[in-house]
């Protein structure tokens, strides 16, 4: 098993592992657009590989925080994805952790994520982000809210601004932001 950044070769890898992983196209259509949307960038997209084949797929894109003052440098996890055939053997957790390690290497201080609350909190994310004062794009309904998580990068993490998070553009749609 190895990880690796993914290229503009990879983009067929990249569009059968989402298209696999989830029912619907959608995700896979997101993706594309979010690795061609200029207010993304610059992404970390990486690929995981088992006996040469791309299994696995995580994607983070650059975002703000609408708020008074300089927003810190935070990006969202969208998505991670991992053929069928492949899951439960730990892919998703070694993108993440490969993915939150080149993002520490860039300075990013926050990184979010609207998921499966019983997955992510084992790889660090802190559930309801709002209630720590960091709003998603869209609202997220009650019953939804823990799925809404963060993580703090660096020791200074939460100190700095809060506010609503202002995601790329592709990303910038109500019918994204439905766990």
């Amino acid at each position: 098993m190895y990880i690796r950044e993914a290229n503009r070769s990879d983009f067929n890898d990249i569009m059968i592992i989402e298209k696999e992983a989830f029912p619907s196209e959608d995700v896979a259509d997101l993706v594309g657009q979010l690795l061609t949307d200029k207010s993304a960038e610059p992404v970390v997209s990486l690929l995981a590989f088992k006996d040469d084949e791309a299994v696995g797929h995580i994607l983070f894109t650059r975002a703000a925080i609408d708020a008074e003052g300089p927003s810190p440098s935070i990006y969202i996890l969208a998505p991670l994805a991992v053929r069928p055939d492949h899951q439960r053997q730990g892919i998703g957790g070694m993108l993440i952790t490969e993915g939150l390690k080149k993002l520490k290497e860039m300075e990013v201080e926050m990184v979010f994520v609207l998921g499966h609350e019983e997955y992510y909190p084992r790889h660090g994310f802190i559930p309801d982000s709002a209630s720590l004062g960091f709003t998603a794009p869209f609202p997220i309904p009650e019953k939804d809210a823990n799925a809404w998580m963060v993580q703090a990068l660096t020791p200074e993490g939460f100190s700095k601004v809060r506010g609503t998070v202002v995601c790329a553009d592709s990303l910038n749609r109500p019918e994204h932001w439905r766990e």
